[in-house]
């Protein structure tokens, strides 16, 4: 047979495999595991790993897979399968928490784990959806539609039924990636939107190039001439001189000019702190037996601590303020005044009607002041249609789950010659709730219990969370936390001083206050939204124009 002959004939015979039903059920299931595996990646671009370009590299993938599927309803199972194997990778700490310490059977707590992750992988099953109805020409798809569809996904994953915004994708480029530079102006959400949209152009500029090739390839079989380095070396350029190429580039180098832009300033005399972390177990701590421990624990660490503000964990004491001794409450503000300043505890505090708060009160040289978490964490701290769930939150040993919420527009705390903007554990995962205090506020605290989830991820990811709040804020965010991470942030989200997890220690340093407000704290979530709005309006658009002129 001739060359040409032996051409149609293999061809014709890899078209038969390819319309097997067997091929097709491959492809099908290939595409939906490489879905999978992507979003199972996507989590070491998050602490405590931090690769924060393979986030990018993960959505392009992502991306690519949503541009060839057949069908929405495809492009929504591709986008399932990423969101469970993002969310079974990234917070399957739900079931340390429920089996571990709340004492749920193990069958029950990997079942309710798995029905949560697939619950929130319904979110980008959703983005996958909605983005494959934008029939706009594939760069506007890749460019903007993709990238503000997943944009949008995540904002509504953040408010939501309260809201769990953990593993938004901007968190990953938090503090080192040049598209931190976007959080003080855009909020993370921008920070997300900036990475999608850098995933779509290097899908667009991969599909260039591999197109260019096979064209490049498919010439060359007519011709005795090899393909070589003229063909590599005309690609290049062409691709350096891409407009995608010159979006991108533009799209970092803004985030690295925003980043060096002072948004806030400092203000008054630098004040020294001192973050207390007592590294109480947590299936021992409300424990009869280990209430005088813990509290003795606490005690002489804050003798020892210099700083003239001294900060205590969430909860720190295992009783309500009712209840702690007076002489031990004395003593703790005797020895704030003896530093000059103030000291934070983390309390539940209970009210004569019997309703009962998570808070953060402050003893010593200024009045004493509270403030009371009022966003509470589902099942933790309050049970959501509990007529519904009784039977499962029999089974859970969490003490204190039905806290009362704190008021939303409650007012920095005035101690140690600052003005503090307190938060308690999971509250710092909310931007825009944390701007309420500010510019008012010259500090940010975040006081946590993440011994809840033992030695997972949890904690590491936690704490890039607050680097983001520091970011957006342009303010230190101190954090004194139970078992760990306990560390302070400088605001431009880098962490200056920690202690190690799980240990007994106390974190001192000399931190500054900070005047000012960055272009998030003015406008919160609505600069974001506004440019996600206007991405999804383009791509509609350019889709209607594409279907008319079709026609």
């Amino acid at each position: 047979m001739r060359n040409d002959e032996c051409r149609v004939v293999n061809d014709e015979a890899a078209n038969k495999v390819n319309r097997s039903p067997g091929f097709s059920l491959i492809t099908r299931h290939s595409s939906l595991i490489t879905a999978f595996v992507l979003g199972a990646l996507t989590v070491a671009g998050f602490a405590p790993f931090r690769i924060f370009p393979l986030p990018v590299i993960t959505l392009a993938g992502l991306f690519a897979l949503w541009q060839g599927a057949a069908g929405a309803r495809r492009a929504a199972a591709i986008g399932f399968a990423y969101g469970l194997g993002l969310f079974l990778s990234g917070v399957s700490w739900v079931y340390v928490s429920l089996h571990d310490f709340g004492a749920m059977p193990a069958p029950l707590a990997a079942l309710a784990t798995l029905l949560f992750c697939a619950f929130l992988a319904l979110l980008p099953a959703a983005a996958g959806l909605f983005g494959s109805g934008l029939h706009a020409p594939p760069a506007v798809r890749l460019g903007i539609g993709f990238p503000a569809a997943w944009t949008l996904a995540e904002w509504i994953r953040g408010w939501l039924f309260t809201g769990f915004p953990w593993l938004a994708v901007g968190y990953s480029q938090v503090p080192s990636s040049p598209l931190a530079g976007y959080a003080p102006v855009l909020g993370i959400y921008g920070v997300t939107l900036a990475t999608a949209v850098t995933a779509g152009l290097i899908v667009i500029l991969w599909q260039r190039a591999t197109a260019r090739h096979e064209g490049g390839g498919r010439r060359a079989e007519g011709k005795s001439e090899t393909p070589g380095k003229s063909r590599s070396s005309s690609l290049i350029p062409r691709l350096i001189l891409h407009p995608s190429s010159f979006v991108l580039l533009a799209l970092w180098a803004g985030g690295w000019v925003s980043s060096e832009i002072a948004w806030t300033a400092p203000v008054g005399a630098p004040v020294s702190v001192s973050l207390l972390q007592g590294n109480v177990p947590q299936d021992l701590k409300w424990r009869e037996e280990r209430l005088r421990p813990t509290l003795e624990a606490y005690r002489q660490l804050a003798e020892r601590a210099p700083g003239r503000l001294i900060i205590l964990p969430e909860t720190a004491l295992p009783l309500f303020l009712d209840q702690v001794p007076a002489d031990y409450l004395a003593a703790l503000a005797a020895r704030a005044r003896e530093n000059g300043g103030d000291l934070l505890l983390g309390v539940p505090e209970r009210l004569p009607g019997g309703a009962y708060f998570n808070s953060v009160v402050s003893l010593g040289t200024a009045p004493s002041q509270a403030y009371r978490k009022s966003h509470l964490v589902p099942f933790g701290e309050f049970i959501p249609l509990r007529p519904v769930l009784a039977g499962i939150v029999s089974t859970l040993a969490i003490p204190l789950q039905d806290f009362s919420r704190g008021a939303e527009g409650q007012r920095p705390l005035a101690v140690a010659g600052q003005r503090v903007a307190v938060n308690i554990c999971y509250e710092d995962a909310f931007g825009e709730e944390i701007i309420r205090q500010l510019p008012e506020a010259t500090l940010l605290v975040n006081v946590s219990n993440v011994a809840w989830f033992g030695r997972s991820l949890a904690p590491q990811q936690h704490l890039q969370i607050s680097q983001a709040r520091a970011l957006e804020a342009g303010r230190y965010m101190l954090r004194a936390t139970n078992t760990g991470v306990t560390a302070a942030i400088d605001p431009r989200g880098k962490v200056v001083a920690s202690a190690p997890e799980f240990s007994t220690a106390t974190v001192t340093l000399s931190v500054l206050g900070y005047s000012g407000s960055t272009p998030y704290v003015r406008w919160g979530n609505y600069a974001a939204l506004a440019l996600l709005l206007a991405f999804l309006v383009i791509a509609r658009f350019a889709g209607s124009r594409r279907a008319h002129s079709a026609g």
